[in-house]
């Protein structure tokens, strides 16, 4: 079933020019040469470019451009940005400006000091000088001017990043172990690593949740991926894609078609979207030789917002006859007096000025309109059809002026202009005298259309995510997605809004994110808004505004952050959710020291924004600590791809592809316990004995029995190391701290090991050792396995298949008895009795090539302590435990 946007003629691009190719950033040393792209397309197709250099046209007769823009013999006064404009008969449009960083010949091109960084150590590895921190370094993943050939071409053939060129290796002391660790000591440049873009989520109904089962996904005239059964979709974002505009389309015609503009990584990861799809209204039959009155917009105690007016034999189809007869009208409104529909808003609310400028749009509502005939099989096209907006619903006097009627470019996502509205006075009754705005459209291959005032008052708010609430900056969080809802507030009643406007979204960077907003410098309550934030789907928590405001903990100082009226959604009601905060957007004050350094920043200092340091004023996010620890030898940023380093030691071989490794752990006992994997290298020669990482994590009780607890725990996957030369059986050591004993094991993962050599034995009862399987076993297993060019995206869903203790399935729910891997038995200690991580003792050891023993020597249980190997559905097997 092809998108009803596209039935009838074939697509043609929209008339006014598109721009389908930007320039890109590029970095190059003072006398070498540069090439910067545009192309576009429209119709008539745009053949006339101009270039630009910091807003400042570049002669054409001097420089000889036309798409392409060739600078050659660089000085280092033409650093800067870069962008094209190209024009038609039917507007013009600007692409993104691409940056020109430019060094003196003789400069290094990356700074070599690399920059501090912070990462958590485990909680046994107090530092009396740093505490729980350690400074690893970091080389910021600027790109860099590195070695180029000759060649004048629109994407450099090596893309060229500062980089980490030099780590050594140092030791950290922890109770009772001792605990390596590698640090950057000189950053360089080098080759960028290479990654790639994903978006995935799900297609669900705005109102129940119902998934879009199967429906289609359109980038274009393409169709680039489908949803499966509940409504899942994972697509990877082409090279070179800059405005990423896809259309979902339901095959059962029960969902509007639904345009998006998705905000993707560029850096490389994935990036969870949840589309939320407004269900169709059902439809009527309208006498298509008689005139017909819809209503737009159903609010109790309020008025439609809009009425649609179909004169008399105004249908038509497709080949252009007039049709007479019974027609089936099916008129779907978002309504934004509904704040809950906002999720549901189509594209980005955006639209190309007559000088190329991309600029915002105040919506006041959208509507979908599907014309059939009497059987329903064949679309039909409607001339002359009038849109009556009651002007009451714009409570802002200055926006009726400029309200225009708008349809949707699926294939941009812009939004592009029907027709003005005029005024109209009419009454309908003796009692009520209404103003009504009247503007006239006609409804082709086209059918959303929106009700929108072009608005210029606009400013940005900067947005910091992190990994607690201790808010350090090593401790950012890339990659989060955060959202801003403006509101309109109801006159004289600045907390209580009566309608959203517009919906915008960023993704945080290294340095946070700059999301735009609506504002206004004469009255800080004229817009307010709502802001969130997700990691992976993940709600985040926003910092709380009661029982007092803390400007520290909140990130804005006195006196602007009361001028702003802060508050969290939960200021009022603790019940409800914390993962948002409201705040009036007030313009800051030009002279005003205090409110020119954030967290609100002017429209015409994006840039200030983008690149304000940390302690500049901003608005913060928290992700809620849960019971998981990682720590890796070489230290990675799984939100930051470009963070990946090359090294025998490195966690994740392959920056393009990340696969995740799980095991199950029940417990039997009255407590829940911390469990630790500590992952070492077991049969490669640059790795035996020496550590990839450690994960720590807690099991989890189940409700119903409350002897029983269950963890999923990651361990290192085996597999090629960077090299892509041998692989290495990780030597993966799983540790329960308390007095634990080792009860069974999975009969068919004990099978598997013994029958691939090397087998690691286990004397100590009290843990458990193996060299990790080379397969991906699954659920029988207990071993859960998944690849994924995501980190996070491969880790979520493999831990998903361990709570569900499925191959396939997905949980947030842990289930206790299916899919184990292995069993302890857990019992309270005597106060005088140490835990096995204080126990533990880091002493690598050397192994021969079967069997490999361990050497640390522990405590152990009873001489007659029975162990039992167990399988889901299998009998067990008996082994006596040695004991030393």
């Amino acid at each position: 079933c092809f998108p009803s946007v596209f039935k009838g003629l074939p697509f043609v691009p929209s008339e006014k020019p598109y721009v389908t190719k930007h320039p890109e950033n590029k970095a190059r040393r003072e006398g070498q040469s540069v090439t910067f792209c545009c192309q576009a397309v429209g119709d008539p197709a745009p053949e006339k470019y101009l270039w630009f250099h910091n807003d400042t046209l570049l002669d054409p007769s001097l420089y000889k451009y036309k798409g392409n823009l060739v600078l050659k013999n660089l000085k280092m006064d033409q650093a800067g940005q870069y962008f094209c404009k190209t024009s038609n008969d039917a507007g013009s449009v600007k692409s993104k400006a691409a940056t020109l960083s430019l060094i003196a010949k003789d400069d290094v091109p990356c700074n070599p000091t690399p920059d501090s960084y912070l990462i958590q150590l485990p909680h046994d590895c107090f530092q009396n000088t740093t505490g729980f921190y350690y400074n690893v370094g970091k080389c910021p993943s600027d790109t860099c001017a590195g070695i180029l050939d000759n060649s004048l071409r629109c994407k450099d053939a090596t893309v060229y990043c500062c980089g980490v060129t030099k780590m050594e290796t140092q030791e950290i002391m922890c109770t009772g172990y001792t605990l390596p660790i590698k640090v950057a000591t000189e950053c360089g440049c080098q080759k960028c690593v290479e990654t790639k873009a994903t978006i995935r989520g799900r297609a669900v109904a705005s109102d129940t949740g119902e998934p879009m089962r199967f429906g289609h996904i359109y980038m274009g005239n393409n169709r680039v991926s489908m949803t499966g059964y509940k409504g899942t979709f994972s697509i990877q974002v082409p090279t070179d894609t800059d405005r990423l505009v896809l259309t979902f389309v339901d095959r059962l015609q029960k969902f509007v078609n639904t345009t998006k503009v998705l905000p993707f990584n560029k850096n490389g990861g994935a990036v969870f979207h949840e589309i939320k799809m407004l269900r169709k209204n059902p439809p009527i039959t309208l006498e298509s030789t008689k005139t017909s009155m819809i209503s737009l917009g159903e609010m109790e105690g309020d008025n439609p917002i809009a009425m649609l007016e179909i004169p008399p034999d105004t249908f038509y189809r497709q080949n252009g006859e007039r049709y007479a007869g019974k027609v089936k009208a099916s008129v779907t409104f978002l309504d934004p007096r509904n704040t809950s529909s906002v999720a549901a808003a189509q594209s980005d609310l955006n639209f190309i000025d007559d000088e190329g400028n991309m600029l915002p749009l105040w919506t006041y509502g959208m509507f979908s309109v599907d014309f059939t005939d009497e059987t329903a099989t064949e679309a039909l096209n409607a001339g002359n059809v009038k849109v009556h907006l009651d002007s009451a619903q714009v409570r802002m006097p200055e926006h009726q002026e400029g309200m225009k009627l708008w349809s949707l470019n699926p294939r941009t996502g812009l939004w592009e202009e029907e027709g003005e509205f005029h005024l109209d006075q009419r009454r309908r009754s003796k009692r009520e005298e209404r103003t009504f705005l009247v503007g006239n459209m006609e409804i082709r291959e086209r059918r959303l259309f929106n009700l929108d005032v072009p608005e210029s008052r606009r400013c940005y708010i900067k947005i910091r995510t992190y990994r607690s609430e201790r808010y350090l900056p090593s401790e950012q969080v890339t990659g989060a997605m955060v959202s801003v809802i403006n509101l309109e507030p109801t006159p004289g009643y600045a907390t209580n809004p009566r309608a959203w406007g517009r919906f915008d979204s960023a993704l945080t960077s290294s340095n946070g994110a700059c999301v735009p907003a609506f504002c206004d410098d004469q009255n800080p309550d004229a817009y307010s808004a709502y802001i969130m934030a997700s990691l992976g789907g993940e709600e985040l928590e926003a910092v709380p505004s009661s029982p007092r405001l803390n400007p520290l903990a909140i990130g804005v100082p006195q006196p602007y952050l009361n001028k702003l009226k802060y508050r969290r959604t939960d200021h009022l009601d603790r019940n409800i959710k914390k993962t948002a905060f409201r705040i009036s957007v007030a313009k800051p004050t030009p002279n005003v020291a205090e409110e020119s350094n954030g967290p609100i920043y002017p429209y015409e200092k994006a840039r200030e924004c983008e690149v304000a340091p940390y302690f500049a004023a901003h608005f913060r996010f928290y992700r809620v600590e849960g019971d998981r620890y990682d720590y890796n030898t070489v230290p990675f940023n799984e939100d930051d791809p470009l963070s990946w380093t090359e090294d025998y030691l490195a966690w994740w071989p392959k920056p393009m592809e990340f696969r995740a490794c799980y095991v199950k752990v029940k417990i039997n006992g009255p407590l829940e316990v911390n469990l630790r994997s500590r992952n070492m290298g077991g049969t490669h020669p640059h790795t035996v004995g020496k550590l990839y990482g450690i994960r720590d994590v807690r099991s989890i009780r189940d409700l119903e029995q409350p002897n029983l607890s269950t963890a999923c725990l990651e361990f290192k996957c085996s597999g090629m190391l960077y090299d892509q030369e041998r692989v290495d059986r990780t030597l993966v050591k799983i540790i329960p701290q308390g007095n634990c004993y080792r009860e069974s094991v999975n009969s068919m993962l004990h099978e598997y090991l013994v029958n691939h050599l090397p087998v690691a034995v286990n004397n100590d009862s009290s843990q458990y050792m193996m060299l990790a399987p080379l397969d991906p076993l699954g659920h029988n297993y207990g071993i859960y396995t998944v690849t994924d060019q995501d980190p996070r995206t491969a880790k979520e869903i493999a831990l998903g298949r361990c709570f569900d203790g499925t191959s396939d399935g997905s949980s947030r729910i842990m289930k206790n008895n299916v899919g184990i891997t292995l069993t302890f038995n857990c019992q309270e200690r005597d106060a005088q009795q140490q835990s096995v991580f204080q126990s533990l003792q880091n002493v690598p050891g050397q192994y021969s090539a079967s069997p490999l023993r361990e050497r640390i020597a522990v405590k152990r249980p009873s001489r007659n302590r029975v162990v039992q190997i167990q399988g889901k559905g299998i009998p067990s097997v008996r082994i006596p435990q040695r004991v030393q």
